[in-house]
């Protein structure tokens, strides 16, 4: 089994725990539901049609499809780290 970090803002990996819990389920496995359901469909298994993203993200967006500030690939997790945090 594999194991990776989420990084979240608090207030939403808190949110979420509440959420999940009220409905008998630790993150974790809501996690794991929605990655089989996304493999199941092939896709994200709900629509995002109508959710607004923040500018930020969807300009991080755009760059990922346009090839645009994009960096790497790097050759270790750190080096993808320290590139990230560099201003």
């Amino acid at each position: 089994m594999t194991r990776f970090e989420l990084m979240v803002e608090d207030h939403v990996k808190q949110e979420a725990d509440d959420l999940f819990a009220s409905l008998g389920l630790d993150t974790a496995t809501a996690i794991q539901i929605f990655l089989r359901a996304s493999i199941a469909r092939a896709g994200i298994p709900f629509s995002v049609a109508h959710y607004e993203l923040p500018e930020d993200l969807m300009e991080a967006v755009r760059d990922s499809r346009t090839g645009k500030n994009l960096h790497g690939p790097f050759s270790s997790a750190e080096a993808a780290v320290a590139s990230m945090l560099e201003d």
